[in-house]
């Protein structure tokens, strides 16, 4: 009988777990028995590539760890993972710019799984230099990771007004992320101890309340007065390429009349 190394079983379990079924039910959704769904898991057996594959879209594991899996099963890796700019994502990298474009002068920019800045409008440019003076300097390096700018004590929580009311909850969901990508786990607790010395211990418990209003916002104090924002975010629907399914982008719309205002007037 074919093993399975234990990298392998333990990324299938540790996937199948996340989702919350039992062997069980995932036994019964691919059409095996619970024997052999146990069987792999604890590298006793090893599924077919069509079977793995059949698996992990089931599971709806991400691109990236379908690839490892693949990989550790002994298989050729199914998705492509080009660079950003590679002529090949060309159809991926005009839909963002479109998407970037349309949204000025509100600040739209897309960032990767990590965090990474990869791209921005002028509205985002613009309220990037407004927040952080002097930001523009190291606007256009690649390697901007905007969750080391927000663990920055000169950084861009520095201005929020309201990082009683953001911060923890913002905190809450960048530990959920690094669930599941645990490299980002060094920021985001970075971005925790920032945290704890600008509202105390105390303060980061998220205890819930009744909300106030249908979105959360976030207000920034600035030279042009109060500006404030809510966020939406738009990704890929059906990507088939790593470094698509990794990429969000974050659209910033205006909180009320005064900010969007601000923005019309000063972005060109």
């Amino acid at each position: 009988m074919d093993t399975l190394t234990p990298s392998l079983a333990a990324t299938l379990r540790q996937v199948r777990q996340a989702r919350r079924l039992s062997q069980l039910e995932l036994s019964l959704r691919l059409g095996v028995s619970q024997r052999h769904v146990s069987f792999v898991e604890r590298g006793r057996a090893r599924p077919s590539r069509k079977l793995l594959i059949a698996w992990l879209q089931d599971l709806d594991a991400p691109l990236v760890v379908r690839n490892k899996a693949m990989v550790q099963a002994g298989y050729a890796p199914i998705y492509g993972d080009a660079p950003l700019d590679d002529p090949a994502l060309g159809q991926g990298n005009s839909a963002l710019q479109q998407l970037l474009s349309a949204h000025d002068p509100m600040p739209a920019l897309v960032i990767d799984a990590q965090w990474n800045l990869l791209r921005l409008n002028r509205g985002a440019r613009w309220l990037a230099t407004a927040l952080v003076p002097g930001v523009d300097e190291w606007a256009d390096t690649p390697a901007i990771n905007l969750l080391d700018w927000l663990a920055h004590p000169e950084g861009f929580a520095k201005p929020i007004v309201n990082l009683h009311e953001v911060g923890p909850v913002l905190l809450a969901h960048l530990r959920h992320e690094a669930i599941a990508q645990p490299t980002l786990t060094p920021r985001v607790e970075a971005f925790a101890a920032m945290l704890q010395t600008r509202l105390g211990q105390s303060s980061l418990g998220v205890e819930w309340t009744a909300p106030t209003a249908p979105v959360l916002t976030t207000r920034y104090a600035t030279q042009y007065g109060e500006l404030a924002f809510f966020s939406m975010f738009t990704t890929f629907g059906t990507p088939q390429d790593i470094t698509l399914a990794s990429l969000r982008v974050e659209h910033l719309f205006a909180a009320d009349a005064t900010t969007d205002a601000v923005l019309r007037a000063q972005v060109p």
